[in-house]
């Protein structure tokens, strides 16, 4: 089969969709880079340039991603980028062919992990137990953000744990669970069966969205893994509003998931933000159908 003839970006085109693509990172990644600098840290808004691999550095270079080609002054600097090469007539964009040879793992994984994630029914049940759990029974001093105090105190959340039921679904939110707290978990995510447990109404295989978009950088478009972050960064919040910790004095009035009133509260939020994942999710997909087939 031939395949599809690239899409051609002229100059001014692509460098305003680079342009607006800086400013868009420059948003979230300038504040984080000056406490950085200043040595401070913020319990909600460091959290994807600390906890996901992708520098703030990586995620502001902008990718047109697979099937497009670059014309015009400044597209041939890309030909010291990695996976990029000339496409002769035409300009400069993606080696498809290299990137799969090279990543076509990572491509692979994906795909089952979104394909398999959205044949699921999304669960509205947890109520964003994992961070509770993950400092049940601890001393102050062991708590995972110690400067962060506890909203109920050490013996109000350990009594929300121990009155609730456990079952959450994701093993990099699991994997952090104290050692009290994750005999308690109705299941046991692991790495090897996490491609059998995702689905989609949690919110961290939602944040993850913007991870498996990262990690198939250049040949996605940067708006895309851009939606992803802002939508992973909005997903933080709610977790951390929902979270045993008081984040009120952080402007981050909480959801008190330990009352009725604050469990409906949580299960609209996480319904909605389970929807703008489902279309995420699709487009990752389709992005991943693009990449097949570029020539």
């Amino acid at each position: 089969m031939t395949p599809p003839a690239p899409e051609l970006l002229d100059r001014d085109t692509w460098q305003a969709r680079e342009a607006a693509h800086h400013e868009r990172v420059d948003r979230y990644a300038v504040p984080y880079l000056a406490r950085r600098s200043a040595g401070r840290k913020h319990p909600v808004e460091d959290f994807l340039f600390t906890y996901y691999t992708q520098k703030p550095g990586q995620l502001r270079r902008w990718h047109p991603g697979a099937g497009v080609v670059l014309r015009g002054q400044g597209a041939a600097e890309r030909l010291d980028w990695r996976f990029y090469r000339p496409h002769p007539g035409a300009g400069v964009g993606l080696d498809a062919g290299q990137f799969l040879a090279q990543r076509r793992k990572a491509v692979d994984f994906a795909r089952v992990i979104l394909g398999r994630t959205a044949a699921r029914p999304a669960q509205f049940g947890c109520f964003g137990l994992h961070e509770w759990a993950m400092v049940y029974r601890q001393e102050a001093n062991q708590v995972r953000h110690e400067y962060l105090d506890l909203r109920l105190g050490p013996a109000g959340t350990d009594a929300v744990v121990e009155e609730s039921r456990i079952r959450c679904t994701h093993f990099d939110a699991y994997r952090f669970y104290t050692p009290q707290a994750a005999g308690l978990n109705e299941l046991r995510p692991t790495r090897e069966n996490q491609r059998d447990l995702e689905q989609p109404g949690c919110l961290h295989a939602n944040m993850d969205l913007y991870k498996w978009a990262y990690k198939l950088s250049p040949a996605l478009p940067s708006e895309l893994v851009m939606d992803c972050f802002e939508l992973s960064w909005r997903i933080r919040a709610m977790d951390m509003q929902a979270s045993p910790y008081d984040l009120a004095e952080w402007g981050y009035p909480p959801i008190p998931i330990e009352t009725a009133a604050g469990k409906a509260d949580y299960v609209a939020r996480q319904r909605a933000f389970s929807a703008e994942a489902e279309v995420l999710r699709a487009r990752l997909s389709e992005a991943l159908d693009r990449l097949d087939a570029a020539p």
